[in-house]
């Protein structure tokens, strides 16, 4: 089989197969026994060659119809020889069983992967857990063995196409029985018929006949009854049925099994601390864990293509349908007979969501059915997002333009069946900060130019900076709380693309890291951590390391105090600060200070609002990209001075409150001891009052003050260095002839694509190209290129990743070639201004623009007269 492919020949003289051609015009191995035959049929039915064909089809034993035979078009031959001679159906049958694997093959490796979510590792799951993977390797069908099922997805089916709402063929004893009582009401209606001719000349008889066609009625309910079933499946046509696409990987799948769905959230560990080992309480008493249901296995379906067959049992290893699962299952889950199995790891799918829309009803008073039709197209495409915003709006979240409509038309057709309105696509954009330009809008080094007019520039700095904040020349900007008490100084950088993307990539283990500081800070036990978490955590931070050099970076990463947003995002706080050390790292690098340790409170102050910062940037609040805020100086001199007043002024209190109720009690000691209580109670209260004050003023708590002067000072740090949009991209896949291939380009250009490869596919004309697309601009792109190429190119797009999108925003003309060049308002198209004035219109923040200029009413000469 291996000489098939390649330059190997028959030398017929030596009987062998050989490598070099001994003869010329020799042909190889594959081309002489494989394509020469199909050729030859090809060749032998496009000239109608008759006995060669005939003979062709005896040779080979086939029988081919005589309407085929006689049929004009050639297709239909070729189809009828080749589907007898080369059935596709079996040569891909043998295919599968020769070439993908048993389920006994499994590798440990993949065992471990699939036990283990996120960045945890298989050695740090319990002792119960470890055993399954055993089960795992086994593969077994014995009773003892447990039941492990994964389900991938979950799809849609009308209710009508499940196997047992289907119409059913007939046996013949019902067929019988049918014909049977077809002819009694056939010999009903005759008798009756005859009844009533005999009824007209005398009442007697009429009496007397009404028996048989009292009969009738009967044969009326049989056929009612025979009816009656029917609209039930019509109510059932407007449901649709959830199944489960799954695999048993261990144990047989039984129809009406009990079994524990587990979710991607489920922890074994959780579990085994409420269950104390060995328990045998029924699953029903079991506690209530988080992310585990217990349920039974309804249906079991053989997937045939688009139909259905139903199944008492499945083996191991193969691929079936679960019926009855919608109420237990969202997207994904693990069904396993002992709750000590871990979740498996969801799939991850190429399409990643990124294109968002507002969805409403049009008439309000079919909100629940829309809330209704959301859950089930969450539930059935594994690819959309439903989210609920701040605002009370149904956002729905998807891949791109086609899933978009795919979706709508889905939720309007199938899930909701309601007329609902749509927003204008959502676009997502990030906010980041570069390196300050060398060179100027026309391409010239800045610094050497004269500036002619900076009254722009100059205008936007005031506007940006407000009075009581100071900003040096290398962009630290100090602010101070609104008491006076804290006072914070913060750098913005710009982190290198290699480090974003890394961060971006680790975020699970950052996740985790943050889980292990905090439980470090909290003083639980941290034990957990193990030798292989270890080890990529220090892999991550070498790598942060290895690409975080230089002289502002010294020590950077040692001092990594937080990671934003969300505490697992591509931005990181580093802490310079010398008062309070603390660090994102678990271990001794990242134990605080324990004479720092009652600045905690206050240092959770100040990730809290490094997170806000980093949430929403201040160009149009987007989370930001790419950033690192230093915290170069953190005073608290004030606030411990404060402090220390307050100490002694509460000492003083408490001394002139005890002599007070020495005093009292020598002149009331006849007194009761409630009314000693109500003279105490409202002293106590303003001493408790005075102990607060430390923390409360007028301005409010102190921790909240931190919290926004971090946030704002973040802010200002990113509005002193340059700042731009980050605009989410599209790969972009086009296969396209030669001909049309300047219209695809003029397409791309025009929608700000960049084309990045393009290659001729061997042995045709068609091209390949390669390019990246922002998605803001993709919305129409396939239609567009579809008419401007007449439908002979099409694309395909992906998401990739973030770009920064090289224009600034807020640029305005400074120097006299740019005036000469751009003009004097220079008014011509931003991207990145059109971008953020988009975004800011949509979420109502103040947009700076002139709708009207030098407006002169217009007049005609005969009125000026």
């Amino acid at each position: 089989m291996k000489t098939l492919w390649g330059d190997y020949y028959v030398n017929m003289k030596a009987k062998k197969i050989m490598k070099v051609d001994q003869a010329k015009a020799k042909k190889p191995l594959f081309v002489q026994l494989i394509l020469e035959n199909i050729w030859s049929l090809y060749d032998a039915v496009l000239k109608k060659d008759k006995e060669k064909i005939d003979k062709i089809v005896t040779s080979l034993g086939l029988k081919i119809g005589a309407r085929e035979a006689r049929h004009s078009d050639p297709k239909v031959q070729i189809n009828a020889i080749c589907s007898q001679w080369l059935p596709i159906s079996h040569a891909v049958l043998a295919m599968v069983c020769q070439k993908l694997p048993s389920p006994l093959d499994i590798t440990a490796e993949r065992v471990e992967r699939l036990l283990c979510t996120g960045s945890q590792t298989f050695d740090s799951l319990p002792p119960e857990t470890q055993a399954l993977k055993a089960a795992f390797m086994k593969c077994g069908s014995e009773d003892t063995a447990p039941v492990i099922i994964f389900v991938s997805k979950m799809f849609a089916v009308d209710t009508k196409a499940l196997p047992q709402n289907k119409p059913r063929p007939l046996t013949q004893e019902e067929i019988a029985q049918r014909r049977e009582r077809a002819r009694q009401r056939h010999a009903e209606k005759l008798a009756a018929a005859q009844g009533q001719v005999h009824a007209e000349p005398t009442h007697d008889g009429s009496a007397l006949e009404a028996s048989p066609e009292g009969e009738q009625p009967t044969g009326v309910g049989q056929q009612l009854e025979s009816v009656t079933p029917n609209p039930e499946p019509q109510e059932g046509d407007s449901q649709e049925s959830f199944i489960a696409f799954a695999r048993v990987f261990s144990g047989v799948a039984q129809r009406g099994k009990k079994i524990f769905v587990l979710g991607p959230k489920y922890s074994p560990v959780e579990f085994l601390k409420q269950v104390p080992l060995g328990f045998s309480a029924p699953p029903d008493d079991l506690p209530p864990v988080p992310h585990m249901a217990y349920c039974s296995l309804e249906n079991l379906y053989l997937l045939m293509g688009r139909e259905l067959e139903e199944l008492e049992e499945v083996p191991p290893g193969n691929v079936l349908g679960i019926g009855g699962l919608q109420d237990f299952v969202l997207k994904s889950a693990t069904l396993c007979s002992l709750p000590s199995c871990p979740p498996f790891i969801p799939l991850n799918f190429e399409a990643t969501p990124i294109v968002r829309v507002a969805v409403e009803p049009k008439h309000p008073s079919e909100m629940p059915q829309l809330v209704k039709g959301m859950k089930l197209l969450n539930q059935a495409d594994p690819c959309v997002q439903i989210l609920i915003q701040e605002t009370g709006e149904h956002v729905l979240v998807t891949a791109g333009e086609v899933h978009l409509q795919r979706c709508l038309d889905d939720l309007k057709e199938r899930f909701a069946k309601i007329h609902i309105s749509v927003s204008e696509p959502i676009i997502p954009f990030r906010e980041t900060i570069t390196k300050p330009p060398k060179v100027d809008m026309v391409n010239e080094e800045i610094g050497k130019q004269q500036k002619v007019a900076v009254i722009h520039q100059t205008k936007e700095d005031q506007s940006k900076i407000p009075e009581g904040i100071q900003v040096d020349s290398d962009g630290l900007v100090t602010i101070t709380t609104p008491n006076k008490l804290a006072t914070l100084s913060v750098r913005a950088l710009p982190l290198p693309e290699e480090v974003t993307q890394i961060l971006e990539e680790s975020s699970d283990l950052v996740r985790s890291m943050e889980q292990l500081t905090s439980s470090l800070n909290e003083g639980k036990n941290t034990q957990m951590i193990h030798q292989k978490t270890e080890e990529k955590i220090l892999e991550f931070k070498g790598k942060l390391e290895q690409h975080l050099t230089g002289r502002k970076w010294r020590n950077a990463v040692d001092q990594i105090w937080s990671f934003g947003p969300r505490k697992c995002g591509p931005n990181i706080l580093v802490n310079k600060s010398e008062d309070f050390q603390n660090s994102v790292w678990p271990g001794p690098a990242g134990k605080a200070l324990k004479e720092a340790s009652r600045y905690r409170d206050l240092g959770n102050s100040i990730v809290s609002g490094f997170q806000l910062a980093t949430l929403s940037g201040p160009m149009c609040e987007e989370p930001l990209m790419g950033v690192c805020f230093v915290l170069e100086k953190w005073d608290l001199s004030k606030f411990e001075e404060q402090e220390t007043t307050d100490k002694w002024n509460k000492e003083q209190s408490d001394l002139i409150k005890g002599g007070q109720e020495e005093i009292k009690t020598c002149y009331v000691r006849d007194e009761n001891q409630e009314q000693q209580d109500d003279c105490s109670e409202p002293f106590e209260k303003r001493t408790a009052q005075k102990g607060e004050s430390v923390l409360t003023d007028c301005y409010g708590p102190f921790s909240g003050q931190l919290i926004a002067t971090m946030k704002e000072a973040c802010r200002y740090a990113l509005q002193v260095k340059p700042q731009r949009l980050m605009a989410a991209m599209y790969t972009c896949d086009i296969m396209a002839t030669s001909d049309v291939l300047g219209r695809v380009y003029a397409v791309l250009s025009k929608r700000e694509g960049r084309v990045l490869q393009e290659e001729m596919k061997e042995g045709t004309d068609m091209f390949i190209i390669k390019a990246v697309l922002p998605v803001a601009e993709s919305f129409g792109f396939a239609d567009e290129i579809r008419k401007r190429t007449s439908g002979l190119a099409s694309p395909q797009l992906v998401f990739s990743h973030w770009e920064i999108i090289p224009s600034d925003p807020f640029w305005v003309p400074t120097t006299e070639e740019e005036y000469l060049h751009f003009g004097e308002k220079a008014d011509s198209e931003n991207q990145a201004r059109k971008y953020m004035n988009a975004v800011r219109k949509r979420k109502g923040l103040y947009v700076e623009e002139k709708i009207v200029e030098h407006a002169e009413k217009q007049r005609t000469l005969s009125k000026n007269k």
